[in-house]
């Protein structure tokens, strides 16, 4: 019993210490997605309206 209280608050000492490395790393990867869907979408845009009108 004492080996698995012991593994558990070596565990949570441990997601203590990461928690802040997790946060960054999760606030680049919504930095990269949101510049790529903004890139996407404004190039949609762009060749959306450069389209001939048909008729």
């Amino acid at each position: 019993m004492q080996i698995l209280l012991a593994y558990v608050l070596q565990t949570s000492t441990s997601l203590n210490q990461v928690r802040p490395v997790i946060g960054l790393i999760a606030g680049i990867l919504a930095a990269m997605l949101a510049a790529y869907g903004s890139w996407h979408l404004t190039d949609r845009l762009i060749a959306w309206r450069q389209r001939p009108e048909e008729d």
